[in-house]
């Protein structure tokens, strides 16, 4: 799996996801003083991007107005997606 800076404006992240919102809090003071720790993971189909985990560490970039997101790559094909979305 790599890990790379994926721009948060191309992941989509197809399920809802509900979050506490001190800890998007926290994480966005440790995000902004240490930087993300540990990269989300997403798959990537047909040269697309999808997120189902990490929502807080996601939600905390976007309140943050970061540009990209660290991320572990997971290379599938789109039956893996289908998977995930049903």
């Amino acid at each position: 799996m790599e890990v790379k800076e994926i721009p948060i404006s191309e992941i989509r992240r197809p399920l809802p996801r509900q979050t506490d919102p001190d800890k998007v809090q926290a994480l966005m003071k440790s995000i902004a003083t240490e930087g993300l720790h540990e990269p989300i993971d997403v798959l990537e189909v047909e040269g697309s991007y999808y997120g189902f985990s990490g929502c807080h560490r996601f939600e905390a970039h976007q309140r943050l107005s970061k540009e990209t997101i660290k991320c572990r790559v997971r290379h599938a094909p789109r039956s893996v997606l289908e998977k995930h979305l049903a």
